[in-house]
């Protein structure tokens, strides 16, 4: 693709880095003794899922490692500073590193709500950045501040100066965050994980900006994300990451034409097509063997599933004649749910006396069925009224308005007692597992809970025996049954909370953003899971999600909403191929592709950049 500079200009060379952590159990090798070089003006990928030490890499490099129980237990990292020539960081002392960090060397963390103070405006935090490192007065940090919102798009950008986090979108928080990073005009930006859980045009929007201010001031960038697709968006080279190992790197087209190691085949083959339907998602198990520590043996190539992510793709595509056939089956049925005409309003505006003046329709006027057996996708940005319209179907959220018909009988009519029976049979799967079970039980009481509530099976005994089967039935074992939730990772956690769902064998079931915060790996086994649990229990679903390529896998149609309102209803197929209004022609241009033709369009754009790349 573009031509490897023969005058490579160095900012950053990290060499032979460990960090290692002090535990219970012993030392954990967090990061072991990796090694790579940023060119100046250039953006590295670095890949990898929850664990496999990405984060830790940047935080090491940013000297943010909290000692004990961390450590930088070795290595170099030599950063060639404009101001003060090549130094190594692990050798500066917190003072000095100070000096560099956020004024040389920049990070936009993950989660921009946690990282800001909810206490001081937008603007008062990026100021503070501005006058702790540059020797300017507080109406000049105030202008510069003012510029940067400007410079990441920022609407009414004075407004925002003077808005606490909480009064601003989870897209303009990230943005506050970039423009912090920005505001001493760094050498170095790091960004961890920066579009997870955004909608998928923020995304677009933050990765854009990233792109344009990379080309016009020549910054570095270290990008970190589970998503190759974000990754085939915005980097030059990738970095794989795999238990605090780099066990692969080169330039993006390389990665994405021939991926080398089976790590980085599999966590290119689950994700989510958007050019074909799949049977089931590959997974990472699917191309290597690892021990019960996670460790790759060495009998992995022969006991690989898939040698190719093309293989894994032949394998498991659905053709178009058993779509169309199903897609007719569905629709001769009688409707299992039927919503009409659904209003929710919150008031907004009260007068001094209580009286309300104004309100926000968060659903407006919405009618659709859902058929049995059917998964319905319901999609849109944040604030769209997606997930209200959802709570409201399961009585969560009181209608204003409006019916909805379960399996004939209108529920919307139902008194508390009559809505408590109604439970059993319509179930919802909530986005944050860990915040869904209670921490001070163990899950296997979690799981009974709801059975003991509404008298299934005769004892406790009995329960416990379909606990274990339902823990089992999720890919979990029977010895979890005492544990508790902090014990399991965020994809157990979820794992858990579809079992203590499936305890009440509902007919109906509504996922809410349940794979949103889960790494693209660990997803693609829960969406696995609850397709197979739909053909053996013969579950409907309502699919919730901002991330169209994970309905489009899902989804037999897809209800496209915006502002409280559908845009359009249609086989999934059906909107990815020919969208019908300007909103979902917008959504679906935005999905990140990760495909070879777009990864080609994105190097030759950057070789008219002026920075060149590998």
């Amino acid at each position: 693709m573009s031509v490897k500079p023969s005058d490579k200009e160095y900012i950053l060379e990290v060499n032979n880095l460990k960090t290692y952590f002090s535990t219970d159990s012993g030392e954990v090798k967090a990061v072991d003794d990796i090694s790579f070089n940023l060119q100046k003006g250039e953006t590295i990928g670095i890949v990898g899922e929850s664990g496999s030490g990405k984060s830790v890499t940047s935080l090491s490099l940013m000297r943010l490692i909290k000692d004990p129980p961390g450590r930088i237990a070795g290595g170099e990292i030599i950063f060639h500073s404009p101001e003060h020539g090549a130094i190594d960081l692990t050798k500066l002392s917190n003072k000095e590193m100070r000096q560099i960090r956020g004024n040389e060397i920049s990070m936009v963390f993950q989660e921009p709500m946690s990282s800001l103070n909810p206490v001081f405006t937008c603007g008062d935090q990026v100021m503070e950045a501005i006058l702790l490192h540059q020797k300017v007065s507080r109406q000049e940090a105030k202008i510069r501040t003012i510029d940067l919102f400007k410079q990441v798009q920022l609407p009414r950008p004075e407004s925002i100066f003077d808005s606490y986090p909480h009064q601003i979108s989870g897209g303009q928080k990230q943005r506050v965050m970039i423009a912090m990073a920005l505001s001493c005009n760094p050498s170095i930006l790091i960004a961890d994980e920066p579009t997870t859980a955004l909608d998928v045009t923020v995304q677009a929007t933050i990765i854009e900006l990233l792109r344009d201010l990379r080309d016009q001031k020549n910054t570095s960038i270290i990008f970190i994300t589970h998503d190759l697709g974000v990754i085939a968006e915005i980097a030059d080279r990738v970095m794989v990451m795999y238990r605090g190992k780099i066990v692969e790197q080169g330039t993006v087209w390389d990665i994405f034409a021939n991926p080398q190691h089976p790590y980085t085949k599999g966590l290119l083959a689950c994700r989510p097509r958007l050019d074909m339907k799949m049977r089931v998602l590959p997974v990472v198990s699917d191309f290597m063997h690892t021990d019960e520590q996670g460790k790759m043996t060495e009998k992995s190539e022969q006991t690989q599933k898939y040698n190719s992510v093309g293989e894994a793709i032949l394998f498991n595509f659905i053709d178009e004649d058993e779509i169309k056939e199903r897609q007719e089956n569905l629709l001769k049925q009688e409707p299992i749910l039927q919503v009409k005409n659904l209003k929710i309003s919150f008031p907004i505006n009260k007068t001094f006396f209580g009286k309300v003046k104004d309100y926000v329709h968060a659903v407006d006027d919405v009618s659709f069925d859902v058929y049995p057996g059917e998964t319905v996708g319901l999609v849109g940005e944040s604030g769209c009224g997606k997930t209200t319209l959802g709570r409201s179907i399961l009585r969560l959220i009181e209608p204003s308005s409006g019916e909805v018909i379960f399996e004939k009988r209108k529920i919307t009519d139902y008194k508390s007692e009559e809505i408590r029976q109604l439970r059993k049979d319509m179930q919802i799967i909530f986005q944050d597992p860990y915040s869904s079970l209670n921490p001070r039980i163990t899950i296997g009481e979690a799981i009974m809970e709801p059975m003991r509530i509404h008298k299934v099976l005769g004892n406790d005994a009995a329960r416990k025996k379909r606990v274990i089967e339902l823990l089992e039935t999720v890919s979990l074992r029977a010895d979890h049954f005492n544990r508790y939730p902090h014990e399991f990772s965020g994809g157990q956690r979820q794992r858990i909370c579809i079992a203590r769902t499936l305890a009440l064998n509902p007919k109906f079931i509504i996922c809410d953003e349940s794979v949103s915060a889960l790494d693209v790996s660990v997803q693609a086994q829960v969406l696995n899971l609850l397709n197979d649990l739909k053909e053996q229990f013969n579950f409907t679903y309502i699919f919730i999600s901002h991330d169209l390529s994970v309905v489009k896998f899902m989804a037999d149609r897809i209800i496209v909403m915006n502002k409280g309102k559908i845009e359009e209803i249609g086989f999934a197929e059906d909107i990815y191929v020919s969208p019908k209004t300007a909103y979902t022609k917008t959504l679906v241009n935005a999905i990140p592709k990760g495909d070879l033709e777009e990864i080609r369009k994105a190097q030759m754009k950057r070789r008219t950049a002026r920075v060149p790349v590998y």
